[in-house]
């Protein structure tokens, strides 16, 4: 017959390599996505406003050089969140964020008409292919917009956001097109506006 018995380990490398090879495997279950941690610094600046400059992209006669840019974090549902654009007096504008139930979001431009009826040109966007980064979500276009928009089925939109700025950002590969528009998340500003056609 045959016994067996444990010895204690002593504190060796051997050990400590143990230690590291399991912890992660314990840790797995707990680990956070990415594109929740995103979502979830996303959400604490529900209800504010912040005024943005365009650093990138801009043209005179654009309709956004020259007016002023404010995002407003209007609605935050567990895995919704709105986020009406004004530009100038245009409020047609909102970018609509939403989470599935694999963690990976997608980001979509909602557009109205002052009557709050949507417009043809709406809801075009993508959903990110993975779960990003904490501070960066990409969105490339779905195709649902390349069948809307052909030009813009290599667009690419990607968001960024930390602890003093949010960043919305728009390339078109293949070509020269860009757009970023960046907002201070340490200045809070006041707004009473709405978006066209909101209803939350």
């Amino acid at each position: 017959m045959v016994f067996f018995y444990l010895v204690p380990l002593k504190e060796t490398p051997m050990k400590k390599c143990l230690y590291v090879l399991l912890l992660p495997l314990q840790l797995l279950s707990q680990e956070v996505p990415n594109s929740t941690l995103f979502w979830n610094a996303l959400q604490t600046h529900c209800g504010k406003a912040f005024k943005g400059t365009i650093v990138n992209g801009g043209k005179e006669g654009d309709g956004f050089m020259g007016e002023k840019l404010v995002m407003h974090v209007r609605s935050c549902a567990a895995d919704t969140i709105k986020v009406p654009f004004f530009v100038g007096e245009d409020a047609s504008r909102t970018w609509v964020f939403t989470r599935s139930k694999n963690q990976l979001i997608t980001l979509k431009h909602e557009h109205r008409h002052r009557d709050g009826s949507e417009d043809a040109i709406s809801q075009y966007g993508g959903a990110n292919p993975n779960t990003g980064l904490a501070t960066i979500q990409f969105f490339p276009a779905d195709q649902h917009t390349s069948k809307m928009l052909p030009k813009a089925s290599t667009n690419v939109w990607w968001v960024t956001v930390d602890a003093n700025t949010f960043t919305y950002n728009l390339r078109r590969l293949g070509t020269g097109r860009v757009f970023s528009v960046a907002f201070d998340l340490t200045k809070e500003i006041k707004t009473s506006r709405v978006a066209w056609g909101a209803k939350d």
